[in-house]
């Protein structure tokens, strides 16, 4: 089969397809969530403000009652973070990567000395089962068992050992509580399923964030040892070379626009899995503006224009009104930034900021 050659900009378009971001979509949230194999979930409002980018007629009320009616949950999955998944991925997702979790184990071995990591498995299903605990309670609980452990390393160790899931009310829309954590199968109602292979999630990735190279679907995923994977699925896929050699995988009926195809001005979580999700950015962010979006400890708003990175943006509101700031890493034309002000008061609309709503523009510090 023929390895064609593709642009960043034409990646950049087939990537912003399939997340949903050309256009506002019709999907539900629990739809777009599915084949979007999860949103990143680190802190409580990024799934709200990624769905508000992407999805037609969104509240953030119907995200908050698929969390309620436990269609959908939040825990550690893919890089060691918080995602947002359907209760149907929690079962499935969470196995696939459980070697990763189990490796991050290994930086936390010298607070570990001591402890067996079996026992405390059932001590905390036994605990979290009794009742959604916190991170402290249960801290507190597993020291009373190994008294000479690093606290910090119980807790890690439990997360890493069991699917925990942040009970609710957290996460939820302006009511979010503090994480309290039990495991899926006692929050969802269902059995622990067993360990897929990887395939199946390698086409779902690649429906959601291709075409891609094996070191990107890695990226995601945080697994390692992936390629024969891809080497069993080639037949039933289609290959391409990127600007630099890289041989990138897609699904053969997949959307991919022509790369001039309009891309409209979107507003980004600080946390979005489109600008996380690719060994290589480029398709989405200029060499010139990579870092820009992040310091230590601090992840931006970001916002595209033409479907790249293009500038931060900043919401707040009081009870007299609200200001969404824009900061451009460059001066839009008149025409990109009539769109970015109509989509910015869109975006501060769906997500119920107090009015009236003024859109300002700022500048980034580089």
């Amino acid at each position: 089969m023929t390895t064609k050659p593709i642009t960043a900009r034409a990646l950049g378009r087939a990537t912003l397809a399939r997340q949903l971001l050309l256009e506002h979509s019709p999907l539900s949230v629990e739809e777009a969530v599915d084949r979007l194999v999860g949103l990143q979930a680190q802190e409580v409002r990024p799934p709200y403000l990624a769905l508000a980018a992407r999805l037609d007629g969104f509240t953030p009320a119907q995200l908050s009652t698929a969390l309620e009616e436990r269609r959908l949950a939040r825990l550690v999955t893919m890089r060691s973070t918080i995602h947002l998944h359907t209760a149907e991925d929690c079962m499935t997702l969470r196995p696939l990567v459980q070697p990763a979790r189990e490796r991050e184990l290994r930086m936390f071995r010298n607070g570990l000395v001591g402890v067996d990591l079996p026992r405390l498995t059932a001590l905390t299903r036994e605990y979290v089962e009794e009742e959604p605990r916190t991170p402290k309670q249960l801290r507190e609980l597993l020291l009373k068992e190994w008294p000479d452990a690093d606290p910090q390393a119980l807790t890690i160790a439990a997360r890493a050992c069991l699917p925990l899931v942040q009970a609710t009310p957290r996460g939820l829309w302006r009511r979010s509580g503090a994480v309290r954590l039990t495991t899926a199968e006692h929050w969802l109602g269902r059995p622990a399923e067993e360990t897929p292979t990887a395939d199946a999630t390698i086409l779902r990735y690649l429906g959601a964030f291709g075409p891609a190279s094996v070191k990107d679907f890695q990226q995601w995923s945080g697994l390692t040892r992936t390629k024969d994977a891809f080497e069993r699925l080639r037949p039933r896929l289609v290959t391409f070379r990127d600007e630099h050699g890289v041989e990138l995988f897609d699904l053969p009926d997949a959307p991919r626009p022509d790369e001039d195809v309009p891309a409209p001005p979107r507003l980004l979580a600080e946390f979005d899995n489109l600008l996380l999700s690719h060994a290589d950015r480029t398709r989405l962010v200029r060499e010139t503006d990579r870092g820009l979006n992040w310091q230590v400890n601090t992840v931006y708003l970001t916002f595209l224009i033409d479907g790249m990175l293009a500038g931060l943006w900043t919401l707040k509101e009081t009870d007299s009104g609200s200001t969404l700031t824009l900061a451009p890493f460059r001066d839009p034309t008149r025409a990109q930034r009539d769109e970015l002000v109509a989509e910015a008061e869109r975006t501060a609309a769906v997500l119920e900021a107090p009015g009236p709503v003024t859109v300002v523009f700022g500048t980034v510090r580089k």
